[in-house]
Parts: C-alpha cells; structure tokens; sequence
C-alpha cells in the first residue's frame, strides 16, 4: 500500500489522521532490516544465478527519472530460488558489477556454475574477472525483442519466424547454419539483426551444449521476471519515490512478499542437477556437505 493508502485507511477505521509523511518515517523502520538483508551471508555455490532489471520512477535532483533496479535470483543446488539482492543503479559498467560481483564474493558466494543475465553493460567482463569458470548465457527472450523493435510491422511474422529456426536449432552447428540463411534472407533490410546476433554468439549459443532441461531453464531470465511482474503490480499506482531509498524499501517488500510463495523446488531440478553434476562435477563435489 502507498503511504497515502495507509493513511486514508487509518483514518477511515480509526478516525484518526496521520500525514502520509509520517506514515513514511513510520515504514522506515523496515530499512535496518533490508540493509540487513542485503549484506546476509550467502551460499557458498549456485547452480545458477539470474540477473535482470525492472525500472522505477525516482524523483532525482528535483526532476522524475526511470532508474534501473536490478534484482539477481539463485538458484541453490537444492533446487531452491532466492533473491540475492537488490541494485539501484543509475549508470552501468564493467566496474560498476565488478563490485556487485565482489559483493557476492565477499558474502561467501564462491562459485556459480551458469549466469544467465540480460545485455547488460559490462557485466560478462565483470563475471569474467570474478568468477572465471562460470558459463554466461543472454537471455534468448531478451535478444528477440530487441531485434523485432525496429522491423517494420508487414515482416516482423516472418522475421520472428526465421529467428526461431536459430535458436530452436537442435544444435549449434546447425544454429549457425540458421544465423547465416537468416543473414543472407534479411541482411540488407534489417543489418543490425544479424550483426547483433553474430557480436554477442558466444553468449547466446552457450546452452546449446546443455540437455533440453536445463536448455529450458538457462535460456530466458523467466524466473526473474515473473517476481518482476510481482514489483510492477505493487507500484503501479504508487507514482514516483521521493528517494532511492524509498525505492529500494519498496522493492524489497515486494520481494519478502513475492518470496514467502517459494516453497516448492524448481520442477524437474532432480534430472536438472544430474545433468549439471555431468558438466561441473568437480565444481559441485567442492560445495557438497
């Protein structure tokens, strides 16, 4: 509820009137404790790590701006979804996720097997140089909707279509067959397709060399956007924040909320976790207890 809920409603049952300021100082209090949780200990390994963004509207330096926070979801070897922390970030770079990363490092993260993350600015460098024997896959869902953005209405059927003979290929070899039959069909109306494609292959073909079951849950950041989705429906109508730190309190109630409904492992985890244990074995026989 915003702040202005809350008061209307205290004064409706109660017929008592509290500004919505002081309902805000009031709701204040939940700051200590998501600072808290931000800096918890972690896992010691994931098996897989989501990243991605929703936007939020900050008043900042006295005007409305979209600001971008960032949520990161793990995915123990358990087969159980967590919410690693939340991110307000106003630039992205290479050293802005290289702390991100050494956060997650420094809260006993030592190891995540796969990333699978959005084009975000600089982060697979930052992966690289904190965990370097981690897989990174761009979500599939992501790199579409980007390449659709600028077709024009009367193709974007068919362009769709021809995209996902790349990446429902049953392999990369014949993926990349795709990726040059696409080129060669779409090259000189829609270059940018192609060349995106192409720049960014080593991150997009990665779970190609996966089973279909873990193929499903690697290639899009789904998990993350559902609890996404979840953020979204809190702040709708709730306008702007007066500060990040506003911001971030109402993110993270909305993730405590979203997370009391994880009770339940990822569906079929027991034959995902069998055919990660085949590609990271030795990895994962460091972390067992």
């Amino acid at each position: 509820m915003s702040t202005r809920d809350i008061s209307s409603h205290i004064e409706e049952l109660y017929e008592h009137s509290l500004s919505p300021e002081t309902i805000s100082s009031i709701t204040d209090a939940i700051i200590e404790k998501a600072k808290e949780w931000q800096v918890r200990p972690l896992e010691s390994i994931y098996a897989i790590v989501f990243m991605d963004a929703t936007f939020l509207k900050v008043r900042v330096d006295g005007q409305v701006r979209n600001v971008a926070t960032y949520l990161m979801i793990g995915i123990t070897l358990d087969g159980n979804k967590e919410v690693l922390g939340i991110w307000i970030a106003k630039t992205e770079s290479s050293k802005y996720w290289l702390g991100v990363l050494n956060e997650l490092k420094n809260r006993g993260v030592i190891d995540v097997l796969i990333f699978a993350i959005d084009g975000l600015n600089g982060f697979s460098n930052a992966i690289s140089a904190v965990y370097p024997y981690a897989e990174v896959q761009r979500c599939i869902v992501h790199q579409i909707r980007n390449s659709l953005k600028h077709v024009s209405w009367k193709d974007r059927k068919e362009v769709a279509n021809d995209l996902k003979s790349i990446y429902k290929a049953v392999n990369e070899e014949s993926a990349q067959l795709a990726l040059t039959e696409f080129s060669d069909k779409w090259g000189n109306t829609y270059p940018h397709i192609a060349m995106s494609w192409t720049s960014n292959w080593n991150e997009l073909s990665t779970f190609f060399k996966y089973p279909e079951a873990v193929r499903r849950l690697i290639y899009t950041t789904n998990p993350i956007e559902s609890l996404n989705a979840s953020i979204k429906k809190v702040i709708r109508n709730k306008g702007s924040s007066p500060t990040e730190m506003s911001a971030f309190k109402l993110v993270f109630l909305a993730v405590s909320e979203a997370q009391k409904k994880w009770t339940m492992r990822l569906r079929n985890w027991p034959e995902i976790y069998s055919q990660l244990n085949i590609f990271f074995k030795e990895t994962i026989q460091k972390h067992e207890k």
